[in-house]
């Protein structure tokens, strides 16, 4: 029983150190395997890395179909034996593909890629290719051989302009080309300088388009920019801090136009900064919007080439696109197990090349038309490029492909709404005072000339309106401002002058008029202080106002004075809904049942009484709807505001500013608009908007028309 025991304890101790052996040899195997992935994982990237230096030290250039990943074309830039890559940069989307090298001897070498497109067999084929715009030969920038660390180009017809940084030194070359009249060849002048800067902590180096400005940028978050205009001596301009304390820049790029600088920090906030004029009339940076972009640093910014878009990445390896206009972040997402390492974004923004850390590259093609439209940039007051501050604009193109569009739909109702209220003020008075003489104290005879002349004017074309205000009526106003104002004194004051002498006329006199065509009188008596009023105006303004009353309100008062005005559109457009309103008001007042009138009359009441008291109140719905179908007219005009306001979108509540009313907008430019582009969808979203206030105002009217038939329905 022992001896069993013995064997048993010995047989488990031979388990139990077999085990051992088996465990201890199992990590032994996890340890080597675990190090050799982390060696050889390292040994990839090592792998990558000297491939990479390899490339960037000999200038290969890889052409490739993106459609199938199949190599076109390997070529090599003509770098100097001894010498090799140690900076790079690209110039303007305008350069036509153009990129500069700078080297280890100080010299620098710029490329354009090129690409020829031919049909052979009907099949296309595109040959890329490499032209060296300022010679196969590398110009030397830096004289002493210092390494260009830091190297940015601007390639122009027939100048160009590099500057460079070593590691003490900032140098600024430029190039400009002077064609002979007497033979081709072109002559190159060449400036050099040298900045006044410290060139230390410099890690971007960028220059504008027009290169007129100079952009150095510290990873502190340094700023310096310098006016270049003047190449041969370049002036430090201004300097400031443009990322808060405790980060750094750790990517910066123009946005497309190269009127701002997109600034990515290692907060993970990405910046726009833009030239604006401050209070002193002078330019300086400012920060006009900021970008949320991630928790983690911005390794990389790129601009849309077409548009204000562009396209991040973060650290944490996150691709994002955003629109700086309209503030929209279009899309985040992570791309990929991998972490990118690098990123381009095509043209048209429809496509991006990525690549990632294991040196694979991928396209992803993107659905992204429409960016430039959000609800604040549709309806709130938004910060432009080189605008002093937010605000309401609408600007829907321009010749230069840099434009930065201005969908503002605000400046247009604004216009659309000051149009009808001149308007409305103009025409309410007289068409309802009309209408109340006409229907209630005419003679039926007279009424029948009055009221279809009226209406007959509602049969006038209101292109014939609009043209008559631009070209005669605007002029007139302009000539005769100060007698316009003097007309709506001198008429009333001679109207009652006329009223009180008619009294004491001779009976004779009196009794020659029929009756009820005393009215009739005053419209000699209109006519002649009209034409006073203008007579005297030019003289009156000499004798008040030392000049012309336009001068003096712009002296004095700071209101300016355009001739194509809203006071000419309330004029023409108010003549225009004088017969609308005036025919439905009258039909309204001449309705009310006469045994209403005449009851009120033989209660004692007077006929101004009874009108007031009885005829309004009962004709009130009909004179209401009259009123909101005038309104609506002149809501929806066009022609008369197209062509007598001077049709520009400014807010101005001046009647001596112009205007832009959204029927004029669409009208004007649908038929330039491409179809089924931004500025087309934003059209058809402008007469949907003024659908909505036609649809609106009839639908009150005719809510408070029933609400006060009800309410008077029982006189």
């Amino acid at each position: 029983m022992s001896e069993i025991n013995m064997q048993t304890k010995y047989s488990s101790a031979l388990k139990q150190t077999s085990g051992g052996v088996h465990e201890r040899w199992r990590l032994i195997k996890d340890a080597i395997a675990r190090y050799g992935v982390v060696v050889g994982g390292l040994g990839v990237i090592v792998a990558i890395a000297l491939i990479f230096f390899y490339l960037l030290d000999t200038g290969q250039v890889v052409f490739f179909a993106v459609a199938t990943g199949k190599t076109i074309s390997n070529q090599t830039v003509k770098i100097p034996e001894g010498a090799h890559i140690v900076s790079f940069a690209q110039g303007s989307p305008n350069n036509e593909g153009a990129v500069i090298y700078g080297l280890s001897d100080g010299k620098a070498v710029i490329v354009k890629h090129q690409y020829k497109v031919t049909y052979p067999g009907n099949v296309r084929l595109i040959t890329p290719s490499l032209d060296y715009p300022m010679g196969e030969a590398p110009l030397v920038i830096d004289e002493s051989g210092a390494a260009l660390e830091k190297i940015a180009v601007k390639i122009g017809d027939d100048a160009s302009t590099i500057a460079a940084k070593t590691a003490d030194k900032i140098r600024l070359s430029h190039f400009e080309k002077e064609k002979s009249l007497f033979a081709d060849e072109a002559t190159v002048t060449r400036t050099d300088s040298v900045l006044e800067y410290s060139a230390d902590e410099v890690t971007d180096i960028l220059i504008d388009k027009d290169e007129h400005n100079l952009y150095l940028l510290s990873s502190n978050g340094h700023l310096g920019l310098f006016d270049i205009s003047d190449k041969s001596a370049p002036n430090l301009t201004q300097e400031q801090n443009i990322v808060e304390g405790g980060y750094n820049i750790t990517s910066v790029a123009f946005l497309n136009g190269d009127l701002s600088l997109m600034i990515g920090d290692s907060s993970g906030l990405v910046s726009q900064w833009s030239k604006v004029r401050d209070n002193l009339n002078r330019f300086a940076m400012q920060k006009i919007r900021v970008f949320k972009v991630s928790d983690k640093a911005v390794i990389s910014i790129n601009p849309e080439q077409r548009r204000k878009g562009f396209m991040t990445v973060d650290a944490d390896g996150t691709l994002g696109i955003y629109h700086s206009t309209s503030e929209r972040e279009m899309i985040k997402e992570r791309v990929g197990n991998s972490r990118p390492v690098a990123a381009a974004i095509s043209p048209r923004a429809n496509a991006l090349l990525i690549q990632s850390d294991d040196g694979k590259i991928s396209f992803w093609k993107v659905d992204n038309e429409h960016p430039e439209v959000s609800l604040s940039s549709l309806w709130q007051e938004v910060w432009y490029e080189s605008y002093p501050k937010p605000d309401y604009i609408w600007q829907s193109s321009s010749a230069n492909s840099d434009f930065e569009p201005k969908y503002s739909l605000t400046p247009l109702v604004f216009g659309t709404l000051k149009a009808a209220f001149y308007a409305m003020l103009v025409a309410m008075p007289l068409a309802l005072m009309g209408a109340i003489y006409t229907a209630y104290f005419m003679t039926p005879r007279m009424r029948q000339y009055v009221k279809p002349s009226i209406e007959l004017m509602g049969a006038l074309p209101t292109v014939i309106l609009g043209f008559l205000a631009g070209l005669w009526l605007a002029p007139l106003i302009e000539e005769y401002l100060a007698g316009l104002f003097a007309l709506l004194m001198i008429v009333p004051v001679g109207v009652m002058l006329f009223a009180y002498a008619w009294q004491y006329l001779p009976k004779t006199v009196q009794q020659n008029i029929p009756e009820g065509w005393e009215a009739a009188l005053l419209i000699p008596v209109i006519l002649l202080c009209g034409w006073f009023a203008f007579t005297v105006s030019v003289p009156l303004e000499a004798l008040l106002f030392h000049g012309t009353l336009r001068d003096w309100f712009k002296n004095e008062l700071g209101i300016g004075y355009d001739q194509r005005n809203a006071l000419v559109v309330g004029i023409a457009m108010g003549f225009a809904v004088i017969p609308t309103i005036f025919s439905i008001a009258e039909d309204a007042i001449f309705s009310v049942p006469k045994h209403l009138t005449v009851g009120s009359l033989a209660l004692g009441a007077t006929p101004w009484q009874t009108m007031i008291k009885v005829v309004l109140l009962t004709a009130s719905p009909g004179i209401f709807s009259a009123v909101m179908i005038g309104l609506g007219r002149a809501v929806g005009e066009t022609m008369i505001v197209l062509m007598a306001t001077g049709n520009t979108p400014v807010m101005d509540l001046s009647v001596f500013q112009g205007l832009r009313t959204l029927a004029a907008n669409i009208a004007v430019e649908m038929p330039e608009s491409e179809v089924d582009s931004t500025h087309y969808r934003v059209l058809f979203l402008a007469a949907l908007v003024l659908f909505m206030f036609t649809f609106v105002f009839n639908t009150l009217a005719e809510i408070i028309r029933q609400r006060l038939r009800e309410k008077y329905s029982s006189l």
